[in-house]
């Protein structure tokens, strides 16, 4: 497609065929990273399948806090492939041209679940604060039901929001650069490519981050304050530990998502300039390693999932027992 003018027609939508994706392409050393990412992709597969499965047969997992690791299985699995796949058809076939129908699906795919993994997060504070500073009335409060509910309200959040912000990008017009300075469809920098006032989309875009960004950390403060306030009215130092070694697994992933989000941002609205390179490993990490960290996490942190893959082992070596090498 040719560069027309800066500004497009009030009457007429100029649609392009697709956008050229080329942040990886540039980005030095890019055959370690893709192998590097593949091997996460891998690995993130098979631990959340593994994981989603363990969940899904053992019905003495079937408890709140299981839900909610299930869902953020589930919500990893999909976030993964959302990206991975792409970058690995980059660099293999060399081809970066992204069709702009595939482009808007996977910018819809991508910002949903990266959204949900947010919310995901949320719920598992709400769980560990339930679980901590309401004991007594944990069950009442924290029911199946209740999971099932919060797990679908989030979901329905997310798809819509993220659906209302992605139907907006047609009705631009794109009558210049079609090169997008990411590691995919990403919808900030096919935004700076239009040549229609981006006003709404940008207000609205801003809207979003707020909520599935800002406030999902704002919450986690929140619960990890309360969290904090009852384990140090706890009257020994053993159920002070115990209590706070409970929530080892959910801070980690905390970390991992959220750190590098809060870092990038926030020199960006300082105005540091960031390299470009430096803000595509950073932004694809944190999206990427968190999937793949959260199931081996919960596997070797948790209890009863650890219990659960010990009985799978015993039982699977009893039916096939190993034979004695002569």
């Amino acid at each position: 497609m040719q560069n027309a003018s800066n500004s497009a027609p009030n009457n007429s939508i100029v649609q392009p065929a697709g956008f050229y994706i080329i942040a990886l392409s540039s980005m030095p050393y890019n055959n370690i990273y893709v192998m590097f990412i593949t091997v996460l992709y891998v690995t993130t597969v098979i631990c959340n399948v593994f994981l989603i499965t363990i969940i899904y047969y053992d019905h003495r997992l079937h408890v709140p806090k299981f839900m909610a690791v299930g869902n953020l299985a589930l919500v990893d699995l999909i976030l993964s492939t959302s990206l991975v796949p792409g970058m690995i058809k980059i660099y293999l076939f060399l081809d970066n041209f992204v069709p702009f129908k595939l482009c808007l699906v996977q910018m819809y795919t991508y910002y949903t679940f990266i959204s949900l993994e947010s919310l995901s997060i949320c719920i598992l504070s709400y769980d560990r604060f339930i679980a901590i500073c309401l004991p007594l009335r944990q069950e009442s409060i924290n029911t199946n039901t209740r999971m099932a509910y919060i797990i679908g309200a989030i979901w329905f959040v997310c798809l819509t929001c993220i659906l209302c912000s992605i139907f907006s990008i047609p009705t631009l017009s794109f009558c210049g650069s079609l090169k997008v300075n990411s590691y995919f469809c990403d919808y900030t920098p096919v935004l700076r490519l239009a040549c229609s006032d981006t006003m709404h989309q940008w207000n609205f875009a801003t809207a979003l981050t707020i909520l599935f960004t800002v406030a999902p950390m704002i919450w986690i403060f929140l619960t990890y304050l309360g969290i904090l306030i009852a384990v140090f009215k706890m009257k020994n130092n053993q159920s002070r530990y115990k209590a706070l070694a409970t929530c080892t697994e959910h801070l980690i992933l905390v970390a991992i998502f959220f750190i590098p989000i809060f870092i990038i941002f926030n020199l960006g609205f300082s105005g540091i300039i960031i390299n470009p390179n430096v803000r595509t490993v950073c932004l694809s990490l944190s999206s990427l390693i968190t999937p793949c960290v959260n199931p081996i996490v919960y596997s070797l942190k948790t209890k009863e999932i650890r219990s659960r893959i010990y009985s799978l082992l015993t039982r699977r070596l009893s039916v096939y027992p190993l034979k004695n090498s002569h």
